[in-house]
């Protein structure tokens, strides 16, 4: 069997590969896909394939899939202009004969009307429409998300943000990609739609606490309206498009859509998830 890794020089992409590892797949039955194949150099060095991959550019997506058993579809990194690149790898898929297709979905996707969601929604109809046998693992938020916040507030003293008393199931980014790895190499999850989600909800309140402890100094949840929030991010140069985008994801958070009771992941990673202090100290380190 050969499993595709595609955005294999992400972050995401690169911890899937070395979980695919660490459980004992061999590594010349891994393909690592990246559009810069220098940055997949040292995966090809532990005797991982590799080759080009661009969402953009279909020739690459013919080529790569040549011959691909699975397949994880790692969704592009730019809101916006995710969409066509997907669709692209979709219809390579299903042109390909694929029998597994694993993509790395937004929480709530088809059921939650929110600034991030809509391309997700999206891209899952166009899975479904494409007949190819899939798995869509729908990623909460990733604790190393918040490094930045909590680097800020060592100085400030203030973690802002308008969520309200929002909370959020985060989990590192080495836990969602072991999830995503188990549910590539294990037969039984097809046709499954899963909200991989932390073991524990917390709300900002915690995450300031979480920072307080890390820093060694009071931290503080700073609550802004959305109007506030908007207003700030233009301050700080984002131009208005983009700042009620930022502060949309905040709405979102604020009405729910990212507390989710759901112990799936850390059932399917035999472990607990990483607590947000655990993955902050790990992610500073």
């Amino acid at each position: 069997m050969t499993i595709l890794i595609t955005g294999a020089s992400g972050q995401l992409g690169h911890l899937v590969v070395e979980s695919l590892l660490a459980r004992g797949v061999a590594p010349e039955t891994v393909l690592a896909g990246a559009r810069d194949l220098a940055k997949v150099a040292d995966l090809a060095e532990r005797g991982v394939r590799t080759a080009r991959v661009d969402y953009d550019d279909p020739a690459t997506l013919e080529t790569a899939l040549t011959g691909v058993d699975s397949v994880l579809l790692i969704s592009a990194s730019e809101p916006g202009k995710r969409l066509a690149g997907h669709r692209n790898v979709i219809e390579a898929a299903a042109a390909a004969g694929i029998g597994k297709l694993v993509y790395t979905s937004a929480p709530r996707a088809t059921t939650f009307d929110w600034a991030l969601g809509a391309e997700h929604r999206a891209t899952e109809q166009a899975i479904a429409a494409s007949g190819i046998p899939a798995v869509v693992v729908r990623n909460n938020w990733y604790i190393e998300n918040y490094l930045a916040d909590v680097q800020r507030s060592a100085d400030s003293g203030v973690i802002a943000a308008s969520v309200g008393d929002g909370r959020i199931a985060p989990a590192s980014r080495a836990d969602f990609a072991e999830g995503a790895a188990v549910v590539l190499i294990e037969d039984g999850h097809l046709g499954e739609v899963y909200e991989f989600a932390g073991d524990d909800r917390i709300g900002y309140d915690d995450i300031a606490a979480a920072a307080a402890e890390v820093a060694g100094r009071d931290v503080t949840y700073l609550r802004l309206s959305t109007a506030d929030h908007i207003a700030a991010l233009e301050s700080a140069g984002l131009d208005n498009g983009t700042a009620q985008f930022v502060a949309g994801i905040d709405t979102g958070i604020r009405d729910g859509v990212l507390d989710i009771d759901d112990r799936t992941l850390s059932r399917l990673i035999g472990r607990p998830t990483t607590s947000f202090v655990d993955g902050i100290r790990a992610a500073l380190a």
